[in-house]
């Protein structure tokens, strides 16, 4: 294998395992890159000879640590990392308010879950398997732990 192939190679290796690190999660890009490493540092031993292999080698690892270093500090991570929290919570249901037979009111469309009004209690609910729309008159028809069922009267 000719050095321009070999350099290559070893570069579209370190291209696929930063992606994984970066943004492709998974363990197959990282995988093939650390392959295409591996197989232009043999081809390198096999085609060119000891001292050419362990500089190769020896390159190929400054340059991947290099290349991790840069991507930690450029703020890469930042771009894709979740900006948001979440104050969702599991349904709190008071039994004296909730329960089936019980009426409310969807605040939301209900595909097939979605938030309801029962007093001056917000929870979410489940429809029974068919969508109901906003605003529309629910009734609980079972809960089940923290799952309420509901049906559109």
């Amino acid at each position: 294998m000719s050095w321009p192939i070999i350099i290559i190679v070893i570069l579209v290796g370190l291209a696929l395992i930063a992606l994984e690190i970066v943004a492709l999660p998974g363990f197959i890009s990282g995988l093939c890159g650390g392959v295409l490493v591996i197989v232009g540092v043999w081809q390198t031993y096999a085609n060119h000879g000891s001292l050419a292999g362990n500089i190769t080698l020896i390159a190929s690892i400054l340059i991947g640590l290099l290349m991790l270093v840069v991507l930690m500090k450029s703020g890469t991570w930042k771009r894709f990392s979740l900006k948001e929290e979440s104050d969702s919570r599991v349904n709190q249901i008071n039994p004296s308010t909730i329960q089936p037979g019980v009426r409310g009111k969807s605040i939301s469309r209900l595909a097939p879950a979605g938030k309801a009004l029962f007093g001056n209690e917000i929870v979410e609910v489940h429809s029974s398997g068919t969508f109901i729309d906003e605003n529309k008159e629910i009734e609980v028809t079972e809960i089940e732990g923290y799952r309420i069922t509901v049906k559109e009267c």
